[in-house]
């Protein structure tokens, strides 16, 4: 298969060294090299099957709709973005083509997902809670989509119309650290994800890419990631 990977970044570099162990073709763009989204071109991507970004908030919307204006199929898990869901959505549909995005591509995480969306029904006897999360001092946003994700889960299933609290740290070099707390007068209840290494995120995104090559329609990692 063949790839472009957007982001020269640590988790752009990582996952483009997985692809290459995966014995897929694989091109990198920079920010340089995809200035005004030059690498993006139609003419360009025609022998691309998929491309994956983990660029910045502050371009991956411009990538992701000259991707889609070549109906050319895409993974996402560049964060800061996710309130565009619905516009990115029906701009999928409308040029037919296939695009999978995450907050995080960690099949640990998403377990964690399961676990924080069980875990909801404290809300409902008199616990309250908060979200906690720690990234490296070089995240550009916060909070993170992880935790945004996990506030959205429990939320919804706890029926509950208020948001927990979301504290975020940018410190040292943090690869990911999501906790979620839950207190009553009588006790405590601790949830924590804590990645070691961004291997887990590369992993998953190559494997997603795997998946939506060749297919058409919007997903979500979170409704595919048992099915890779």
């Amino acid at each position: 298969m063949k790839l472009l990977i957007l982001g020269r970044g640590k988790t752009g570099s990582l996952v483009a060294d997985v692809a290459r162990e995966r014995k897929h073709h694989v091109t990198i763009a920079g920010a340089a090299e995809n200035a005004q989204c030059a690498a993006l071109a139609p003419e360009k991507l025609r022998n691309t099957d998929v491309v994956v970004d983990f660029t910045t908030p502050d371009c991956v919307l411009d990538n992701i709709e000259a991707c889609l204006q070549a109906a050319k199929n895409m993974v996402v898990g560049t964060t800061g973005w996710h309130e565009d869901l619905p516009r990115i959505r029906k701009l999928v549909e409308n040029r037919n083509a296939g695009f999978l995005y995450a907050a995080n591509f960690s099949i640990g995480v998403n377990l964690f997902f399961d676990i924080a969306r069980t875990a909801a029904a404290a809300l409902g006897h008199d616990y309250t809670g908060q979200i906690f999360e720690r990234h490296h001092a070089h995240k550009k946003d916060a909070p993170s989509g992880t935790a945004l994700s996990v506030q959205r889960i429990i939320r919804e299933a706890s029926g509950k119309e208020e948001n927990l609290e979301i504290i975020s740290f940018r410190e040292g070099e943090v690869v990911g650290m999501h906790e979620v707390v839950f207190e009553s007068v009588n006790d405590s209840i601790y949830l924590c994800h804590d990645a070691s290494s961004r291997r887990a995120f590369a992993e998953g995104a190559i494997r997603a890419a795997e998946w939506i090559a060749g297919k058409k329609g919007f997903y979500d990692f979170k409704d595919v990631w048992r099915d890779l």
